[in-house]
């Protein structure tokens, strides 16, 4: 489709919905997200041995449920899902019901245990885990023109933008004044987070009991970035955004502002020290006594030291998100004092 064919600049939001979800759209390739991007997921079995920790943590914190729910939010293609089903104690995987919620189709050969659905289960108990996921949540992007006024931030299909029409009241103005507000600087841009805040809800809100937690891409009130953050990713490598289908399209989340009340927001590197997975060297003794488990001990620290690393993954954002009654206390303490730590 040409520019011509695509008509008059559309919002990032609509343009970005069409590219990565319409029937040309970029994670309905069949290689995945994981031709593209690596993620923590694909950086070691480590994090979803951390996730499977958690669940028990969860189950633990609801006295134990005769069905556990782990629903496994833009599951690409049921990495994460099926990492946590091997890590389970056989007893817990035996009552642990698996959601992976994907908009792609169900891939070839999956464990015939995970269920493949549009949309997450409602009603549910145990742990929603949205793994980069709200980073791909389509959002409108604003622009302070020469009068310091924002302006919707229109694109056509090859990149190319234009300012469009101001955003000076109603619901997107109210979020920008609270969340991201612009100077008046001209040039500054701003992520309108109000569908991402909808949509953490809404996944929030189809469990019965437990916790939700979201791992992303992150920034807070204080520390915005002034020009926003929306780039592309292709085979690995970061480029121009375009709404094509051929690329990626992705920005920073907002997570203080769709934390929910009850919330924790911390780091990766806080959340996994806290789910037992540290960087630490093994101690040399154990290759004298043991040397292939202390290359396999080697091995898995330096998988930990990826996962945990400032200026990495370890700076990632986690929102933990507490369900019903009973779980803050064993779930998010545990957390929030290995943090202090």
């Amino acid at each position: 489709m040409t520019n011509e064919q695509w008509g008059a600049g559309r919002g990032w939001r609509e343009a970005t919905e069409e590219a990565l979800y319409g029937p040309r759209g970029f994670y309905r390739r069949p290689e995945g997200p994981a031709g593209h991007f690596r993620t923590s997921v694909h950086a070691s079995p480590l994090f979803a041995g951390a996730v499977a920790r958690l669940l028990r943590r969860v189950d633990e914190a609801l006295g134990g449920t005769s069905e556990l729910a782990f629903v496994d939010m833009g599951a690409g293609r049921g990495e994460l899902v099926t990492g946590v089903l091997g890590a389970l104690p056989a007893e817990v995987a035996a009552r642990t019901r698996a959601y992976a919620v994907e908009r792609a189709e169900r891939p070839a050969g999956l464990d015939h245990r995970i269920e493949w659905c549009a949309h997450p289960p409602k009603g549910v108990t145990g742990l929603l885990f949205a793994n980069e996921w709200l980073d791909n949540v389509p959002l409108d992007v604003v622009e302070a023109d020469t009068s310091g006024v924002p302006r919707h931030v229109l694109v056509q299909q090859d990149g190319t933008e234009e300012l469009g029409e101001p955003v000076v009241d109603g619901p997107e103005a109210q979020w920008l004044a609270r969340w991201w507000p612009l100077t008046g600087e001209p040039g500054l841009r701003a992520e309108i987070g109000l569908p991402r805040d909808a949509a953490w809800a809404a996944a929030a809100g189809t469990l019965e009991r437990g916790a939700a937690v979201a791992v992303d891409y992150a920034h807070s009130r204080d520390a915005r970035p002034p020009f926003g953050t929306l780039t592309g990713f292709r085979e690995g490598r970061e480029t121009p955004p375009v709404p094509d289908g051929s690329c990626d399209i992705t920005a920073h989340v907002a997570l203080d502002a769709c934390a929910l009340p009850g919330a924790l927001l911390l780091t990766q590197r806080a959340a996994l020290y806290a789910l037992g997975v540290s960087g630490g060297r093994p101690p040399l003794s154990l290759a004298s006594s043991d040397p292939a488990a202390y290359v396999r001990a080697l091995s898995g620290a330096g998988e930990a030291a990826e996962l945990t690393a400032a200026g990495g993954l370890g700076d990632f954002g986690w929102l933990v998100q507490p369900v019903g009654a009973g779980v803050r206390d064993l779930l998010l303490v545990d957390v929030a004092d290995d943090e202090e730590q």
